[in-house]
């Protein structure tokens, strides 16, 4: 057994309740056995410098409250909020299976709110989940490209990106487009089709879900594009009035 000093978790509690907070049983004869949580920390441990937090905003979000609730019994948005809601009651076998979603359409409907919430569902499960807005996504990616002090940077951020059970990209295709940028997250979209790791992103569209993919696969190239429908399906349409004009509280 490692000594309680090599333990990178040793003060944290159990939080399954078992152990004595160092990931380690000790039985009989002394000899120990692995917590269950011993695991889960260790991929959690693996997947540290990413950002996995629900912005504050987001973190009372829930089916039963505005503005979800009332997403649900508005017409045009509740077959996409059943969609969410379907795909959260089988949260465990949709990333097993690398399945995501893809939440289209105008500013202020709803998409980020709904991305929020099964990212929030996600972290409740005990799954490593990404939480990024395109624009600082890239701005990490760039920054650990460039990194001198560690050679290694940019990989381990990638192998952290790619490895986590749920990446949340939102506002997809709303950076500058250059080639740097397509070959950048054709490079991680890529990798999570090939290694079947879910996906849920959000990208804007100003009429219909057409155009709106045209417009992205000239963001971010068709390649890119042809991948997420892959992983997450055809994209689900959320078009309407900019809720935040009437309600500022309402996520975009």
């Amino acid at each position: 057994m490692p000594g309680a000093r090599s333990e990178p978790f040793r003060e944290q509690a159990c939080p399954l309740a078992i152990c004595d907070g160092s990931g380690w049983i000790l039985g009989p004869e002394d000899v120990a056995r692995e917590c269950e949580c011993r695991a889960q920390r260790m991929k959690r441990g693996r997947v540290r410098g990413i950002a996995s937090v629900i912005p504050s905003r987001y973190r009372g979000v829930s089916f039963e409250r505005p503005p979800v609730s009332d997403m649900e019994r508005d017409m045009r948005s509740r077959h996409v909020v059943g969609a969410v809601r379907a795909f959260v009651t089988e949260l465990e076998e949709n990333l097993a299976a690398g399945n995501g979603l893809w939440l289209m359409g105008n500013t202020g409907t709803g998409k980020t709110t709904l991305g929020m919430l099964v990212a929030k569902e996600a972290l409740a499960a005990g799954k490593t989940v990404a939480v990024y807005f395109t624009p600082k996504l890239l701005t990490q990616i760039r920054q650990t490209y460039q990194a001198t002090d560690h050679e290694d940077a940019y990989d381990a951020f990638f192998k952290r990106l790619t490895s986590v059970d749920l990446l949340y990209i939102d506002d997809l295709g709303s950076e500058r487009h250059t080639d740097w940028v397509v070959e950048q997250l054709y490079a991680l979209i890529n990798e999570r089709y090939e290694n079947r790791r879910s996906m849920l992103v959000t990208s804007n569209a100003s009429s219909d879900v057409d155009k709106g993919q045209r417009l992205l696969e000239e963001q971010i190239g068709a390649r890119s594009v042809s991948r997420l429908v892959e992983i997450c399906g055809d994209p689900l349409p959320l078009f309407g009035p900019d809720q935040r004009v009437e309600a500022p509280a309402v996520s975009r």
